[in-house]
Parts: structure tokens; C-alpha cells; sequence
């Protein structure tokens, strides 16, 4: 199993640590054993994701240091609750977390988050955070100048489509017969992107469908941002805080999206990540975007895995090629940075098992193992020749993802940031259903502003002028 092998791999590394006492795994090592015969709890999504300080981080971690680690399991829609109440509580029930960077200036502003500049400096880890790509370490790490998190995971959306079908030179011939220009491979904007779906949908009659995307809310969502953004919208006023979501570059998101699901398959407005993935890897559909784990299995890579049993079998290996999404500025979507809970009784060594995890080379390791759905994220896993040896395109797959960490774009992080979305959320519901999309955006417009009101226009504009002033908030 690949999951054995990586860990026998990663334990003999590990407990080589004399020969390179400089690196920040083995600096961390070191410093932590002293609290040996402790534990420390840490949060994490349920589901795959758990598995990696299940079954490879945890275990080799208390090997290497004596400390065990207990993991708590919190479902993602739950954890921004259970780490704030926790906080309130003042149980120390929780050592390190796992926390949406979005989350992140609501809960530092709430205290829940321990600074950890002197953690950083204490234990030399700071040399080495020029290795984290640049979107995630300049707007992921910090909350004003303090930092609070340590980027772990590399999620971004991604293009993926089928090499052979937008290359089949007859569908090539009679696309620019019939639109006037040569067949885009990729498409790079959103007018080639609903020409080159719509065209394939009605020339194959569906088999296989131009595109599909998932279109389940809170999902869609995250596109809906992205699109916005790319297109030019603004998402607030900066100086009075009134939402501008409801511009005309908003109303005509919502109504290219509702339009280009005529091309995708029937029923595709419900369709979540499995649905999604399953259609992908079974052939029928030609282009889709998502988080950077369907390019590794549609590429069949450690889908043996027990733990992958639900992942379809992928009938499109080799065929596959990856490239940003139209207009060349992916969405984020997400991800998690590790940090420590202010309310922690052993701060330090929760700290030091972060530092560990987040090391250049524990976490390349992490982000190799198949089935804990965490994403490259520092410049030395794009480089890696170990990585990109994993299946014939890596290096293509690679080279996507580097291009995602320079252009990306960031969730908006507000104080509250849940309810701004579920707002958002409930809007594109209503488009699904049939509903005018200026009267949605106009309604989402107005949730807003109550909210804005409510948790006051002076702490949320300086919110929101911290995020927006993040290289990666708006395109530049």
C-alpha cells in the first residue's frame, strides 16, 4: 500500500534527523522531546482528511517524540462553531487547529487564536517560509501583521479537460467552421469556455457533454466569487460598507451561469464533488473545474486505496490535461492553515507538532499520501522529482497548481463570514430554481447590509480593508 510504504519512508527520514539538525522538522523534533509522555489534541475535518494524523502524521509524530496526538474529528461545516465555543468555554479541550484561512479574522479578533510570531522566531521556523508559495503565505498566515496560521493546504480550483476531445480534429473542423475561430485548448475566458461546451454538447448529442460543473450551492458559491471578481465586480463599497454584489457584473454572472447549464447534463444544478467527479472520470463530460484532487485521480493515481474505494475508476488516464480556469484567476476555494488555540494548556508543544507537519519535508510526504486531500503548496513540492515521477503528467499537473499560487484568489474573510455566504448560498439556490437574478442579488444585497449594520460598519470596513488589501483579494 502506498500509504505503508510513505510512512516507513517518512519514519526513517525523520529519525535521520542528525545528519540535516538545521531543518525545521528537525528542530521541532528535537524541542518537543521534552514533553515527552504528554498529548496534545488537534482538530481536523472528519472524513479522508483525518487520516493523515490518523494513521501517518500522529503515529509517527509519537514515535518520534514520545507526545501523542488526539484527534478530534469536527465536520468542516461544524469547526469555526466548535473551535469558537470551545474558546468561550475555556476548556483547553483543544490544542492545534485546523481553520479555513476565511475564519481567520473572526477568530483572532474573538481571541481564539494564539499569535505565533514567537513561535516562529523561537524555534527558526521563519527562514524557512519563503518556500510557501506566495498566495498562500502573503494571504493566508497573518491577521493585520500578526501571524495566526501556517498555510497547509494548497487548494485551488483548476481547469480540467479532455486532451483528446477538444483536439479531435473533426470536432475542431466544425467548430471553426460554424463559430469563426480555431477551438481553444484550453478555453481562457468565459465567452470561449460556453462556445467550446455548448458546441461539443450539440455536435457529440451529449456523449459526452461539453461541460458540467458542480452546481450544488455551497459549492457554487465559491464560483460565483471567482467569476465576480474576475469580471470586475467589487463586493463592498469601501467607504460606506453598502454591498455591490448587486451590480450589473453580478446579475451577469448569475445569468451565464443558469445559461451555460443548458450545455451541461440534465440535473447538473444539484450535482455536488462526487456527482461531478464521477461524470468526469467516466467520459462524459469534456471539461469541469474543481479542487486539485480530480487531477490526480482522474489520472488513477492512488485510487487503490481502500480509503478511495468510492472514487469511480477513471476511464480518461493520459487523456487529461490541466490549466487555470477562464480568466486565469482560481478561486482558493477554501484550504486550511494549522494553528494553536489560545486556550491550549500545552501551546508549545501543540505549536512544534504544527511546525512539524508544516515543515518542507514532513509536508511534502503529507501532500503525497493519496487520501488525505492535502494540496501542494510550497515552491519545493512543485519542484519535487519525487512528486512529479508520481504518473506521466505530473509534472503538467505541477506546473497548474504553481500558476494557481501566483494568480489565485481569496475567499472573502470577514468578520462573520458564514452568514455573508449562506446568504449567497440561498441566492444561487433560488437561481437554480428559475428566480430573476437582479431581484436574487438585490435580496443578497440587502442581507448584507443588515449584517454589515448589525455587527458594525467601523469593525467590519476594517475588516474588510485588511482583506482587501491582501495581494490576492482583487485581481491585479
Amino acid at each position: 500500500m502506498i500509504r505503508k510504504s510513505l510512512l516507513a519512508a517518512a519514519l526513517a527520514t525523520g529519525l535521520g534527523g542528525a545528519a540535516s539538525a538545521q531543518q525545521a522538522d528537525d528542530i521541532a523534533v528535537e524541542a518537543a522531546r521534552k514533553y515527552a509522555g504528554t498529548e496534545i489534541t488537534i482538530v481536523w475535518e472528519a472524513g479522508l482528511q483525518s487520516l493523515d494524523p490518523l494513521n501517518f502524521s500522529g503515529p509517527m509524530w509519537e514515535k518520534l517524540t514520545g507526545i501523542k496526538v488526539k484527534v478530534i474529528e469536527v465536520p468542516t461545516a461544524e469547526m469555526f462553531t466548535k473551535i469558537l465555543q470551545e474558546h468561550r468555554a475555556g476548556t483547553g479541550a483543544y490544542d492545534a487547529l485546523n481553520v479555513i484561512p476565511s475564519w481567520m479574522a473572526d477568530l483572532a479578533r474573538a481571541g481564539a487564536l494564539e499569535p505565533l510570531d514567537a513561535y516562529v522566531d523561537k524555534y527558526r521556523y521563519r527562514e524557512e517560509l519563503p518556500d510557501i508559495a506566495p498566495v498562500y503565505r502573503d494571504n493566508q498566515m497573518k491577521v493585520g501583521d500578526t501571524i495566526y496560521g501556517l498555510p497547509d493546504d494548497g487548494d485551488v480550483f483548476l481547469m480540467y479537460y479532455r486532451k483528446d476531445v477538444l483536439g479531435d480534429p473533426a470536432i475542431r473542423a466544425a467548430f471553426e467552421e460554424k463559430l469563426g475561430y480555431e477551438l481553444p485548448v484550453p478555453p481562457t475566458d468565459w465567452k470561449q469556455f460556453r462556445d467550446v461546451a455548448c458546441f461539443i454538447t450539440d455536435y457529440t448529442g451529449g456523449k459526452p457533454y461539453g461541460a458540467a460543473f458542480f452546481r450544488d450551492a455551497p459549492y457554487a458559491q465559491f464560483m460565483f466569487q471567482e467569476r465576480f471578481l474576475v469580471e470586475g465586480g467589487r463586493f463592498f463599497d469601501p467607504e460606506t460598507m453598502k454591498a455591490t454584489v448587486n451590480s450589473p457584473t453580478g446579475v451577469e454572472v448569475l445569468t451565464a451561469m443558469r445559461e451555460e447549464n443548458k450545455c451541461m447534463p440534465p440535473g447538473v444544478e444539484s450535482w455536488g464533488f462526487v456527482e461531478n467527479l464521477a461524470a468526469f472520470l467516466a467520459g462524459d463530460t469534456a471539461m469541469t473545474i474543481s479542487w486539485p484532487p480530480y487531477g490526480r485521480w482522474a489520472a488513477g493515481y492512488g485510487t487503490e486505496e481502500e480509503a478511495l474505494s468510492w472514487v469511480p475508476k477513471s476511464k480518461i488516464g493520459g487523456k487529461v490535461g490541466y490549466a487555470l480556469p477562464p480568466g486565469g484567476h482560481p478561486e482558493l476555494a477554501a484550504g486550511f492553515s494549522l494553528a494553536v488555540s489560545s486556550s491550549s494548556r500545552n501551546k508549545d508543544a501543540a505549536y512544534l507538532f504544527i511546525q512539524w507537519l508544516n515543515s518542507k519535508d514532513i509536508s511534502l510526504k503529507r501532500v503525497m499520501l493519496p487520501y488525505a486531500l492535502r494540496d501542494p503548496f510550497r515552491a519545493s513540492h512543485y519542484a519535487s522529482e519525487e512528486y512529479r515521477n508520481l504518473w506521466p503528467a505530473a509534472p503538467e499537473y505541477l506546473a497548474a497548481l504553481q500558476a494557481g499560487a501566483v494568480s489565485g484568489l481569496l475567499d472573502l474573510s470577514l468578520l462573520q463570514t458564514d452568514k455573508y455566504e449562506e446568504a449567497l448560498r440561498q441566492g444561487i439556490s433560488r437561481l437554480w430554481a428559475g428566480e430573476d437574478p437582479q431581484t436574487i442579488l438585490d435580496d443578497v444585497a440587502a442581507q448584507w447590509d443588515a449584517l454589515t449594520e448589525r455587527i458594525g460598519v467601523d469593525r467590519q470596513r476594517e475588516a474588510y480593508l485588511d482583506w482587501a488589501s491582501k495581494p490576492n483579494a482583487y485581481p491585479q
